[in-house]
């Protein structure tokens, strides 16, 4: 059975199932849910503990072995499966999916993966797993949400902060989940409970943002100037290859001029996107961005693409002043401004 994670505590308040599997990219909510299990677990008599991490050694015969072997003093045993891949192959599909058959009633299985893609999540071995546990899938924190978040963190500690506050920690925390709750709980340890002001949160907060090349398209959909240079400059300042960060860009420009070529010719901006495959937050910045951008912007970044291009091979490229990051700002500057 499917769970959200928001009703993962309840759940746990009543007896427990015999398996259990999380797969999520977010690390701390990955982790805080399989410690929450991992207590329950104990408060219900499982005092054993078997951790299998999948590696390139790993033997699948060693996780049936683990169902089938008696804990050492007759204990309750929890069994945790690592698979930090998220892709067990077919033998281990295979596994998997005899291991769900055959669930001992005097052990509980914890399976922890990353956030499967689309193609995976079809499979046979995901199914098998969805049918005879309980299954986490627990979403990745996007930007937008990322201030309520903080926000509902801190009231945890019986603290509050002004949205000005929660924006500044978010900028300084965006992409790394982790930093973000050891400056929550910093906060904690620095303040007492009540509401925090603005100078506190600043004094407080370390600038600890990890930026992702493939969230910059949110940036530039959402026509958020000041988040795509912030964005742009991490990237530039963590050693990112500049030729990846030009080919996410690119990529998101040409859908973009697919997009409005095929509505200028009166096809549905839904059938587009379902052809195309885009969905989730991408499919909700999409039609606003469409209706600010127009045809011939479009149509002009992607040649000015192929002239950054240029200045990231060495070579020389017109219209576009200083390095390649630079022409790389302006390029997608132009596209986040329509």
């Amino acid at each position: 059975m499917q769970l959200r994670p928001d009703a993962l505590d309840a759940h746990l308040a009543k007896p427990l199932a015999p398996l259990y599997v999380i797969t999520s990219d977010e690390h701390l909510l990955a982790l805080e849910a399989a410690d929450k299990i991992r207590r329950a677990a104990r408060a219900q008599g499982y005092a054993e503990r078997e951790v299998l991490t999948v590696e390139r050694s790993f033997k699948w015969g060693e996780l049936l072995a683990a169902n089938q072997a008696m804990s050492l003093f007759g204990d309750k045993k929890l069994i945790e499966l690592r698979i930090p891949s998220g892709k067990p192959g077919k033998e281990g599909g295979a596994a998997l999916q005899d291991y769900c058959a055959g669930l001992s009633p005097d052990n509980l299985t914890l399976i922890t993966l990353p956030k499967l893609d689309w193609q995976t999540q079809k499979a046979a071995w995901v199914a098998a797993l969805q049918q005879a546990g309980v299954y986490l899938d627990i979403p990745s924190i996007e930007r937008s949400a990322l201030p309520n978040w903080i926000g509902q963190r801190l009231a945890l500690q019986q603290q509050r902060a002004e949205r000005q506050s929660l924006d500044f920690i978010a900028d300084r925390v965006e992409g790394n989940l982790l930093a973000a709750h050891q400056e929550i709980q910093k906060l904690g340890l620095l303040y007492e409970p009540g509401q925090l002001s603005f100078e506190q949160v600043h004094d407080a907060v370390l600038n600890v943002a990890r930026y992702d090349v493939f969230k910059l398209s949110e940036a530039m959909l959402g026509g958020d100037v000041a988040r795509l240079v912030r964005m742009l400059e991490g990237l530039k300042g963590e050693g990112e290859a500049l030729p990846l960060v030009l080919w996410a860009v690119a990529e998101e420009i040409r859908t973009l001029l697919k997009l409005k070529a095929a509505q200028a010719q009166g096809r549905p901006l839904g059938v587009l996107m379902k052809e195309m495959r885009i969905w989730g937050p991408r499919e909700r910045m999409m039609e606003p961005a469409l209706r600010r951008i127009s045809l011939a912007t479009l149509e002009q970044a992607m040649r000015d693409a192929a002239q950054v291009d240029k200045m990231v091979k060495g070579l020389r490229a017109k219209g576009f002043a200083g390095d390649a990051w630079d022409a790389m700002l302006q390029l997608a500057m132009k596209v986040a401004r329509g």
